[in-house]
């Protein structure tokens, strides 16, 4: 089987292609066909060793896939081979084939495509968690979105539309503007024309802003939290700008306001329940056409490198999906019937 390798931790450019033993499950474990594997910005801190976790050299980045059960190991119960799942892998999925506990599979229904399946997770899943849960997110409320137009941050749009806030869009270009209004932005502010703070003012008459859904770090944090409004929410989701902000705390005092955490992977883990119950309402928003995850390229699992340099110069839009020859050979097989 193929598999994309990390042999030594360096930029995308280093990654390698080359043909592994195919995978046999150990006890507890599930291997399963990759259909569709998306690429995620923490694939691009991974691989030069900035991510929290940190594999064994070599290993294959990517960590959430849309595929088929190959096979299941000793003690395995609830999946057989054949049933079409979600692997949130945390690596090894840039590959033909993944192997991960079976805890982490989510069964997928029929109707939805692989490459949606395999965007969902990681983007719509933190959301969901991020505004449901950490947020408190009423109908009615502000929610500002940075870094709108990336995979995250369109989630966040669409998301937040969908359970009845004001959202307002943040993003460097008209092009990615555009994109976050096609996902039902009420008003978007080009930050590399305006200042934030001033569009936060226009746009809410000054009052400010109930939410801030914050995947990017860096400058626009500290802006972005001068503009809460009263008992106000910053959702920490990351730093895809590279800088982790400092952050006065004198401004969440003064306006009552809150510093809130995302860690989505630490919440499925501690509370698998309630993760499922939050994950099969999105799976029932995918299945309804409520939400859809923007791909907008689809490359080959060759192609990773490719993939993973665009999000780390935070150029894609939407989601970037990897296709294994499984999953091309599927597509046009349904295709054919």
């Amino acid at each position: 089987m193929k598999a994309v390798l990390c042999r030594q931790y360096g930029p995308p450019a280093s990654l390698v292609c080359e043909e592994v033993a195919p995978l046999q499950p150990g006890p507890g474990q599930v291997v399963v066909t990759v259909h569709a594997a998306a690429a995620n910005f923490p694939d691009t801190l991974i691989i030069e060793n900035r991510y929290q976790f940190k594999p064994t050299l070599p290993f294959s980045p990517g960590g959430e896939v849309a595929g088929v059960v190959k096979a299941v190991g000793e003690g395995v119960q609830g999946f057989a081979p054949g049933e079409r799942v979600i692997a949130v892998c945390g690596w090894g999925g840039f590959a033909d084939e993944v192997a991960c506990e079976a805890g982490k599979l989510i069964r997928l229904p029929e109707g939805i495509a692989m490459e949606a399946a395999a965007a969902l997770v990681i983007t719509y899943g933190t959301t969901h968690y991020a505004l449901r849960r950490r947020a408190q997110l009423q109908p009615g409320q502000t929610l500002l979105v940075l870094g709108a137009a990336g995979g995250t941050g369109l989630s966040a749009v669409e998301l937040g539309k969908l359970m009845g806030a004001q959202v307002i869009a943040a993003a460097s270009s008209d092009e990615k503007l555009a994109l976050c209004r096609s996902y039902g932005a009420d008003h978007v502010i080009n930050y590399a024309q305006e200042d934030l703070r001033a569009g936060i003012a226009r746009i809410t008459n000054g009052r400010g802003v109930d939410i801030v859904y914050d995947p990017v770090g860096g400058a626009f944090t500290e802006a972005a939290v001068r503009s809460l409004a009263w008992e106000g929410r910053l959702l920490v989701i990351g730093f895809t700008a590279g800088e982790i902000p400092r952050l006065p705390l004198n401004l969440p005092l003064l306006k009552g306001a809150s510093v809130v955490g995302v860690f989505y992977g630490g919440f499925t883990q501690r509370s698998p329940q309630e993760a499922d119950v939050l994950m099969q309402e999105l799976l029932g928003w995918l299945r309804e056409g409520r939400i859809r995850p923007h791909v907008t390229q689809r490359l080959a699992l060759e192609q990773a490198a490719q993939a993973l340099q665009a999000l780390a110069e935070r150029r894609a839009l939407g989601k970037i999906v990897l296709s294994t020859a499984a999953g091309r050979a599927a597509a046009q097989q349904g295709a054919a019937a």
